[in-house]
Parts: C-alpha cells; structure tokens; sequence
C-alpha cells in the first residue's frame, strides 16, 4: 500500500535535515571563508565541482542514448564524447588547483589504492565490495 505524502509537510521536512550552509548564505559563505582560510580555493573548488557533475551528466546523456535509445556510435558522436570528456578533465585540474595538489600525484595515489584494492590488477567483484578498512 503506497502512503500519502503531504508535499507541504514534506518541505518542511527536508528543510529540518537540511544543513544551515546549504539554508542559509551568510554560512554558506562563513564555511567558504574557512576553506579558504585552510589554503583551498574555495571559489575554484565549488565550479570544479558543480562543471565536473554537469560534463560527466553530458557523457551520460550521450551514453544513455546509446545504449537505451539506439543511437550509432557514428565518427561525429565518438568525437562529441570525446571533448565532453575533455570537458571533465578540465573541471578536474581545476579540482587539483584548488586543492593545490598534483594532478600527477593523484593519478599516481589512484593506481595505488587500486592495485592495493584488486591484488594480481584483475578486477574482482568480491574485493570490490569488501574493502579492507580505510579503503575509500
């Protein structure tokens, strides 16, 4: 049996659990003065994130139909995916520029956790999802 909802009662509840940065702009901006004050760009970080969420929903757009909708992967789609793909990897230099990190280092960090994580550098669904402690 679906339950009513009332959408009323509904929005004052998701703004109970909702955190006072995302409610309200002067704690929004208190915490980017924090990150700031941490050494992060926090202007950069935030569009690094949000153009990295929009770019890789692009990819999923053009993948979903091709997958779902039929669509061929003609020379020209294989092309757009391409500079979507682009798009993502910008946003995340931008990423490591605000956090004042080494793109070099991640990717280097990257390759380590995972061969750590798939022992032999086969994937392997059992360790995929029991990770040792402190694997994220």
């Amino acid at each position: 049996m679906t339950k009513n909802i009332d959408l009323n009662k509904y929005k004052d509840f998701v703004e109970g659990v909702t955190s006072q940065a995302s409610n309200d702009l002067a704690t929004l901006v208190e915490s980017l003065k924090r990150l700031e004050s941490s050494g992060v760009n926090a202007s950069l970080l935030l569009t690094a994130s949000i153009g990295m969420c929009g770019e890789a929903g692009e990819v999923s757009e053009l993948v979903k139909k091709l997958m779902f909708h039929g669509k061929e992967l003609t020379p020209e789609l294989h092309v757009h995916l391409q500079k979507e793909l682009g798009d993502v990897i910008w946003y995340w230099t931008n990423a490591c520029r605000a956090l004042g990190v080494d793109p070099n280092t991640v990717i280097a960090d990257n390759v380590t956790k995972l061969e750590a994580r798939y022992p032999g550098g086969t994937f392997d669904a059992w360790y995929s999802d029991n990770r040792k402690h402190g694997d994220i």
